[in-house]
């Protein structure tokens, strides 16, 4: 089964580490992805730029609107994710763990849907 381990952070947590401990524990997850990428655990992972960079966009009654960034007051935002193949929820969670990232946010762990049976059941 899929599960994608969705990554927040809080941007203040990580400005609060000291000097080359961000670098540290990216070396860390990248070794660490690497070993499951091998085990066939890890079908992708990607981190994403900052918030700033991005457009949102809106549509409704007709009209659509695009913003600046996501709208998001929380102080966690969506940095990452990795798409793992895990035979319950509760290895998925063992894994998102391995990941020192819960500590300066949170990781989110949902189960993947299985488009070709949605795509099946509508037709198309």
């Amino acid at each position: 089964m899929k599960f994608l381990l969705m990554i927040y952070t809080d941007q203040a947590l990580l400005d609060a580490l000291p000097e080359g401990e961000y670098d540290r524990l990216m070396k860390d997850c990248i070794e660490k992805a690497d070993a499951l990428r091998e085990r066939g655990v890890l079908l992708d992972s990607q981190q994403l730029e900052v918030p700033s960079t991005a457009r949102s966009i809106r549509a409704r009654n007709g009209s659509t609107h695009v913003f600046d960034g996501p709208f998001a007051e929380a102080k966690e935002v969506f940095a990452g994710f990795n798409l793992i193949e895990a035979p319950d929820i509760e290895t998925a969670v063992d894994i998102a763990h391995s990941f020192p990232w819960a500590r300066f946010g949170s990781i989110e762990v949902r189960p993947v849907r299985d488009f070709n049976a949605v795509r099946e059941r509508v037709g198309a």
